[in-house]
This record gives C-alpha cells, sequence and structure tokens, in this order.
C-alpha cells in the first residue's frame, strides 16, 4: 500500500486482506490525499493529488508498517515527514537503518520533536544512487530503501537485504509499475532508478505466518485438515520443525498441504532468525504444540527481546515453561486446562486461541484488537473447522473484546 504512492497513476492490489493494519495503513493513505476504494479483497489506490508528505501522528503511533510511506514519499515528492511508528511492544525496533540508508541516497534527515523530517538538498530533483550495506538484514530498512530506490537517478546497490517473501513481493509489486530491481530474494539487491512509474494490476501473495499458525491449528489439536492457496516454499523451515516434532505435511499440490497429526509428539529446539530460517513470527504459535510434545525442547527468541510475553498466559493453562534471558524451555505436560488469558502482542493472542483450541474446559482471551491486526477472520475460519469459538464484547474499563473458547483436543477437524 506505501508502495503505490511511488506511482502518479491508479493501483489495483487483489488478494488484500480484511485486517485493521490494512484499515489503518488506508487512514494514514487518506490523510496524504490518496483516493482508495475497496471492494471485497480487491484495493484501488490513485494517488494523482497527493496533498500532504506529512503522515498524522495519532494514526503512525498506532501502526509501526506506516513508516514505509517515507521512502515512496521521499522518491516521489522530495521531502516527508513521518512521526516514529509505534506498533506492537514487543521490542526496540529503532529506524537508524532507515535513516543512514536515505542519507545515503542523498537526503537530509533530521530527527525533531519525535517526527523524522526527511528532504532532497542541494539543489537535486531526485536521490542519487548509492551503494549501501545494513548492518542488519531488516525486512522495514531493505523495503523502504527499495522503494525510495526505484525512482532515484543512478544505480543503488544494497547489501544484507533481507531476503523474506514479502520483499521479493514488494519488488515483484515495484517491477510491474516499470521499476528495474534485481536481485530480489538474495542478500544484495540493485536497483537502477527511472523516472517514473506507472499503473499496475497486482494480486499479493498469501501470508506465510497466516498458513503456519494453520497448520500448527490442525496439529495441536490432533486433526487432520488441508491449507489451500499457499505457498509451501516459504514455509520450509516451518514444516520442517512440524515434522520433527512428529506432526505429518503432506505436499498435496504447489498451493495445498494437508496436515497429518501424529500420536505422539516430541521435544524440538528453535531458534528464530531472518529468512530463512524459522520466522519470530511463528515461535510464540510452536511454543503451544511444544507445551504438549513429549519432552523438553528449548526456544531461542534472537531477534526481538521482549517476544515472550505470551509464556505466563500459557503457563496460567497448565504449561510448564521456564525462561531465561532470551530463552524459553518448555518442559511437555500432558494437557492444558481452559483459563482466562490475556494476549500480549499479535502472535501471542494466536498462541493462547491455538491453546484454548487444545485445552480442556473454557478459555477466555483478552486482548483481541492484537489478533485483528494480522488474522482475517480467524475464528470464523476455525468455526469452519468444527471450532466452538465466539467473540463476546465485554463491558468493561477499556471495552476490550474478549473471545471464548470451549473445546475438547479433537474439536477442530473437517
Amino acid at each position: 500500500m506505501a508502495g503505490t504512492l511511488l506511482c502518479s497513476e491508479d493501483c489495483r492490489l487483489s488478494n488484500v486482506p480484511s485486517l485493521a493494519d490494512v484499515d489503518r495503513m488506508g487512514e494514514i493513505l487518506s490523510a496524504l490525499g490518496v483516493q482508495l476504494k475497496r471492494q471485497g479483497d480487491v484495493l484501488e489506490v490513485n494517488t494523482r493529488h497527493i496533498g500532504h508528505s506529512k503522515a498524522p501522528y495519532d494514526l503512525v503511533s498506532q501502526l509501526r508498517a506506516s513508516f514505509f510511506v517515507i521512502g515512496p514519499l521521499l522518491a516521489r515528492l522530495g521531502v516527508a515527514r513521518v512521526p516514529l511508528p509505534g506498533g506492537c511492544a514487543i521490542g526496540a525496533r529503532p529506524v537508524d537503518l532507515h535513516v543512514r540508508g536515505l542519507q545515503a541516497l542523498g537526503a537530509d534527515v533530521q530527527i525533531e520533536h519525535g517526527t523524522v523530517h526527511a528532504y532532497i538538498t542541494g539543489g537535486k530533483k531526485r536521490l542519487q544512487g548509492a551503494k549501501i550495506y545494513l548492518d542488519m538484514p531488516s525486512v522495514g530498512a531493505t523495503e523502504t530503501l527499495m522503494m525510495a530506490a526505484t525512482l532515484a537517478e543512478g544505480e543503488t546497490i544494497i547489501e544484507n537485504a533481507a531476503q523474506e517473501p514479502e520483499v521479493v513481493d514488494l519488488a515483484n509489486f515495484c517491477r510491474s509499475m516499470g521499476a528495474n530491481i534485481r536481485g530480489a530474494g538474495t542478500n544484495t539487491l540493485v536497483i537502477s532508478g527511472v523516472p517514473s512509474l506507472h499503473s499496475t494490476d497486482f494480486n499479493i501473495i498469501s501470508d506465510r505466518i497466516e498458513a503456519g499458525t494453520y497448520l500448527i491449528a490442525g496439529a495441536v489439536t490432533r486433526s487432520e485438515i488441508i491449507l489451500t492457496s499457499v505457498v509451501p516454499e516459504h514455509l520450509t523451515a516451518v514444516i520442517a520443525k512440524l515434522r520433527e516434532i512428529g506432526v505429518g505435511i503432506a505436499e498435496e499440490a504447489p498451493d495445498r498441504l494437508r496436515v497429518l497429526p501424529g500420536l505422539d509428539y516430541r521435544a524440538t529446539d528453535i531458534t528464530t532468525l531472518p529468512y530463512p530460517g524459522f520466522p519470530t513470527d511463528v515461535q510464540a504459535p510452536l511454543m503451544t504444540l511444544m507445551t504438549l510434545s513429549q519432552g523438553n525442547s528449548v526456544i531461542t527468541e534472537t531477534l526481538f527481546e521482549n517476544r515472550l510475553g505470551h509464556v505466563p498466559e500459557l503457563n496460567r493453562m497448565g504449561a510448564d515453561i521456564r525462561v531465561k534471558g532470551n530463552h524459553a524451555i518448555i518442559r511437555g505436560v500432558p494437557f492444558l486446562s481452559g483459563a482466562p488469558v490475556m494476549a500480549t502482542d499479535l502472535r501471542a493472542s494466536a498462541a493462547l486461541v491455538l491453546a484454548g483450541l487444545a485445552a480442556e474446559g473454557m478459555t477466555t482471551i483478552r486482548g483481541l484488537h492484537h489478533m485483528d491486526r494480522g488474522y482475517d477472520n480467524l475464528e470464523g475460519k476455525l468455526k469452519g473447522l468444527g471450532a466452538k469459538i465466539q467473540r463476546v464484547q465485554v463491558i468493561s474499563e477499556d471495552e476490550v473484546k474478549d473471545l471464548s473458547i470451549a473445546s475438547e483436543p479433537s474439536l477442530v477437524s473437517l
């Protein structure tokens, strides 16, 4: 959605999910003067008349992904003013890599009163191609700088770039508008700037993290389920670990996976890493399965220092998990018990939903605003598989929504 700002013509995006974050990003683009029209999973974007170069703080503070507008705005208008972003409280995610990269492209970047001000200086009308090395393969910095470089003058090389499928998809989207990008999916991106980009009709890839969550849902409830419209190669690390645990995963077609749950699950260890390593976003859901696997498992979280907030909540449900620094040591237990729990972030919410599906008795989950940021109709899809799950409005001080789950270990099934 941020990438459409690079184009002064209409863009049409398909396979757009109904998420709170998508709605929030739409509000940010509208505030900049973009016209949006949505019909089902299709989003039509008209960026011909961008009226503002400053994104509103009240919206940006709620969505970290909103910071992505800085690169396209700067490249197209020569100026961008974007407040420092918000989002899930899972640890420090500084924007210094974005800032240093934009400076390398010839921008003057200052951070004042919580807002990043970026300008093209020196009498230039366009950013200038440069060689950029990222201290770490940040997805956000890679995407910001790749978008900015599409309209820069000359060639830009980004080394130690992120290789995630989402980076590749964004590169494909930019290429569909006429950008010249090579090396997407490797650690070196080469972007040859062009004067302008044109309209496009683009279909977005499926969400590998959502797919991974449903694979684990089938495993944790010992249910045979089928996932369609997925990209198995994006889930290589997840599938490998599920097979180590004892879950059968059959690739029945290029875009179709079947979960074949085993009788006994075995402990395993994972370390979260940038793609193609094990994704940090699947760490919490997989921890739920590990709580019901025989033996001791260890999860090492290397990317975000505060991404183990779901541990106390799983322990409330009968799990046996200890945290030492960035390590979680999980001793498998025979069963989980329903309990009232609180989601601490987006992926923690999914982990608790899966725990509730597998637990004996009723589980009530608060903090659903986290889940709605990244899962499109999670409860509806699970209901379609037979889950006893219901969203209810609870009258409380903060008017938080609750999700109640009543289930048995084999509830989710075809």
